[in-house]
């Protein structure tokens, strides 16, 4: 038989990761002794040539239920079902799919993130499924291009969070000089990356002398931890130390409102960069990210094909 698409893989794979199954790749045997794949059926690529179509869509399959709130990561690349993940296999639908997903608000809420019109606005999961037949293939490419830049997005805090705090300060300092601080030149920037840093995790020096500086404070939290006025208070302080005037403070999570308000009333300029602000500007200039494949899209050259007068 073919290779089963992603929606009927997540069942399966889910069934799975509750028998211990934490990665995807040890899911893939198990997943061809199902499915009855032949070995050329199991080894078919990508157009790209870089992963297994079966492997691909298992992938998938993982990721719409982890979006649901059914899965939740260990570590990088390892999963495990969470409380409404094992409540579901106690009693499992007959077919588990992307509808059926849309019953968990997680998966609504990361749909309503995906689904951005080009002016900016939301479109509901249920106004983009009701438009999907007036859609041209552009308007398909685009809306899959959306979600999966959604995806990646979460993928790479995900990522990030595994990293140890020195490498998270050496990313941040990475990623600065990517969208051009410093020239663009990683010369110009450092990580501290050592206890009694005075608040201080890197540097980006704007000119040769130094003269002028960004300072930056990175803190690896966990989503649910907000960073609060007390951390932005000491890093104002710190700025205040080295007579800077520029800092930059990125965090994996999110600021609170005391954070927020405080920032605006302090002399120096800082900017904070919360976690999908963080995985947005990562994917911009390819850090952390590579091009897994690429589609053109061709039009008729008008040039070269002028129109007749008649």
């Amino acid at each position: 038989m073919p290779v089963p698409s992603y929606q009927t893989l997540m069942l399966p794979v889910l069934k799975l990761i509750g028998e211990g199954h934490e990665t995807i790749p040890s899911c893939l045997e198990p997943l061809r002794r199902e499915f009855g794949l032949t070995q050329d059926e199991f080894e078919e690529l990508l157009p790209s040539g870089k992963q297994t179509l079966l492997a691909n869509r298992a992938h998938w399959a993982r990721n719409y239920m982890s979006q649901a709130g059914l899965v939740e990561a260990i570590k990088r690349g390892h999963y495990r079902l969470t409380v409404d993940g094992d409540d579901l296999l106690a009693n499992p639908p007959d077919e588990l799919n992307a509808a059926f997903l849309r019953n968990y608000e997680p998966l609504l809420e990361f749909l309503q993130r995906s689904a951005s019109t080009k002016e900016g606005g939301l479109s509901s999961p249920q106004q983009t499924d009701k438009s999907s037949d007036a859609a041209t293939p552009e308007d398909l490419m685009a809306k899959s291009h959306r979600e999966i830049e959604t995806l990646l997005r979460n993928e790479l805090l995900e990522a990030v969070l595994s990293v140890s705090p020195a490498q998270f300060e050496q990313l941040i300092v990475d990623l600065l000089v990517a969208m051009g601080y410093g020239g663009g030149d990683p010369a110009m920037g450092k990580s501290i990356g050592k206890s009694g840093d005075g608040g201080i995790d890197g540097v980006i020096n704007e000119d040769a002398l130094g003269l002028d500086a960004v300072y930056v404070q990175a803190k690896r939290y966990d989503p649910a931890n907000k960073v609060g006025r007390p951390d932005i208070q000491k890093f104002v302080g710190s700025l205040t130390g080295e007579s800077a005037t520029k800092g930059v403070f990125v965090t994996t999570s999110g600021f609170s409102r005391e954070a927020q308000d405080y920032i605006s009333r302090v002399q120096q300029r800082i900017v904070l960069i919360d976690g999908e602000m963080l995985a947005k500007l990562m994917i911009q200039p390819g850090v952390g990210v590579r091009a897994r494949a690429q589609y053109v899209s061709r039009s008729i050259d008008e040039d070269y094909f002028p129109e007749r007068e008649t």
